[in-house]
Order: structure tokens, then sequence, then C-alpha cells
């Protein structure tokens, strides 16, 4: 679990300090893998969680623009269809990755 070859451009920049409960920082100690400091836990925290934010937001664009397009061509796909291409596909990908 140990982050330490992983590749960033040079650290120019600090985030801003934070203060939480004791508790917080014992358990956040607690789970650090040998070797990593609370800063790396830290700053893997805040990339993971911008990643998340980042691909929520782009979710959300594609879905606007899909209705948008919806909207304009009047071309509307239901529910049910989705979730039968859905299952179509999960049950596609079980067989593939069966023992």
């Amino acid at each position: 679990m140990q982050r330490k070859n992983q590749v960033h451009p040079m650290k120019t920049a600090t985030l801003p300090s934070l203060r939480v409960a004791p508790e917080l920082r014992r358990a956040a100690e607690r789970v650090l893998a040998e070797g990593e400091t609370l800063s790396q836990l830290i700053e893997h925290a805040v990339r993971e969680e911008v990643g998340c934010r980042e691909a929520q937001a782009e979710f959300l664009q594609r879905g606007l623009a899909s209705r948008d397009a919806a909207r304009e061509t009047g071309v509307y796909v239901s529910a049910a269809d989705v979730l039968n291409d859905l299952h179509t596909k999960l049950e596609s990908a079980r067989r593939r990755h069966a023992p």
C-alpha cells in the first residue's frame, strides 16, 4: 500500500493546515502504511477526492448534454432498454471472467 513509487511534479504549493478532532488524527495514524507519513496520507486523500469530484462533474455534464440532445432530436431511450443493455453487458462480462 506504499505510494513511494508514484511520480508527481515537484511540490511547490501548500495546502492549508487542518485542525481535526484528536480521535480522527489517531485513526489516521493507525491506518498509515509502513513508511507512510501523515502528510502522504493526506495528500493521497486529497488527490483521490479531487479525482472523484472531477469524475462526478464530467458525469453530470455528459448527462445534461444527453438530456439536451434528446430534447432537441426527440429521440429518447426508455429506462427499460437501458437496464436491458446493462444486464446484457454484465452477463457478458461475467461469462468472460468465469473460472
